[in-house]
């Protein structure tokens, strides 16, 4: 099989599949920096003292951890465009889906930050006359996401491997370039093994360097 193996249909497609790529890290970094200000947003007000505000970010947080992803894409590209009543490009409707959903997820983490962090720290913010918003975002916040950054470029790496799922809405995200050109050319060996060699390559050494981050701050 290795002798019938044609690289020169990888080199080939590299500048689309490059373009691929480009559209899958653009939505990764959008869509996690969305989630991790809406799953901070939800995390404080599971937190909170008034049990309206942890009702919602409960039942957010279970409904969409009760859903599969591929669902939440699928169904945020026929649902928007009807709530807003107009065309919606469907790398912005994929965008809307990824954002509510991994929030669910991000939500958990940040809340396990807060929890993490004495009360004492709190106390002291009041103490220096911090009002409680500026006690969470001067003093609380900082450190969770701090004790918390493992964790979520953890979930990070998980979103961008998610983000194969575009497909269902038409987005030519890397994988479905590759599938493709390999369908395209009749090469599925080749492109196939491509995609899953760069996937592996990229989620390893980003792995890696979550694990030599979280060596240095246990230091």
């Amino acid at each position: 099989m290795l002798a019938d193996f044609d690289f020169g249909v990888i080199v080939t497609a590299l500048p689309y599949l490059w373009d691929g790529m480009m559209l899958s890290l653009l939505l990764t970094g959008l869509a996690a920096v969305g989630s991790i200000v809406l799953g901070t947003l939800l995390a404080l007000m599971r937190l909170s003292s008034i049990r309206l505000f942890q009702w919602i970010g409960a039942v957010w947080v279970n409904f969409f951890r009760s859903l599969p992803l591929l669902l939440v894409i699928f169904w945020f590209y026929f649902l928007v465009p009807l709530i807003v009543q107009g065309q919606v490009d469907a790398f912005e409707s994929a965008l809307i889906g990824f954002v509510l959903f991994e929030a669910a997820y991000y939500c958990e983490i940040m809340r396990s930050g807060i929890q993490s962090i004495s009360r004492g720290q709190a106390w002291s913010g009041y103490a220096l006359g911090l009002t409680y918003p500026q006690t969470m975002r001067y003093v609380v916040l900082p450190q969770a996401f701090r004790n918390m950054l493992p964790i979520l470029l953890t979930q990070t790496i998980i979103l961008f491997q998610d983000t194969s799922l575009v497909f269902v809405v038409g987005l030519a995200d890397f994988m479905t370039s590759a599938v493709t050109v390999a369908q395209r050319d009749s090469r599925l060996v080749e492109l196939y093994v491509f995609a899953a060699f760069v996937y592996f390559i990229m989620c390893y050494f980003a792995s890696l360097y979550v694990k030599t981050l979280q060596k240095k701050m246990h230091r």
